[in-house]
């Protein structure tokens, strides 16, 4: 009887770790990354050589999923002096749990990386200024501060 038991206790695990494996290389993400870590497809888009600063008027926050895979995610809208263009903040799950709420007519201050994203113009947003808050989405080099490997 104790063979059985552990017999079924080690191919319970076996099943356990195959089953994990399997779904990481088909590309099911967890909560904690959902394909917005720094090392994925899209984290790697991220490039520190092109931020910039841009201020501007909210149009509409929306959830949008950037690449095949991937968890949901929050952009904005921002219409500038200069022209109108998608800012993308981070994961749902991240960007939904923050103090800071961005909502539409909000002036803001965007400093990220300007990519181009499907073709258009866009922004990877490091830091969102509204009035006296600060959301705070990645490092100088573009580390996501959701990433739970982050080293400080």
């Amino acid at each position: 009887m104790k063979k059985l038991m552990m017999f079924l206790v080690v191919i319970t695990m076996v099943v356990l770790f195959s089953g994990n494996e399997l779904l990481a290389e088909k590309g099911v993400m967890w909560k904690g990354g959902g394909g917005w870590g720094p090392g994925t497809s899209y984290g790697r888009i991220y490039n520190p050589q092109t931020v910039e600063t841009i201020s501007g008027e909210v149009v509409s926050v929306d959830q949008m999923t950037p690449m095949k895979g991937m968890y949901y995610g929050v952009h904005t809208i921002v219409k500038t002096d200069k022209e109108t263009i998608s800012v993308h903040l981070g994961p749902g799950w991240y960007i939904e749990n923050q103090d800071v709420k961005i909502v539409p007519k909000d002036k803001v201050e965007v400093k990220g990386s300007r990519i181009i994203f499907e073709g258009k113009p866009a922004i990877i947003a490091a830091e969102v200024k509204k009035i006296d808050e600060v959301l705070v989405l990645r490092d100088a080099s573009g580390i996501p501060v959701w990433s739970g490997w982050r080293r400080r």
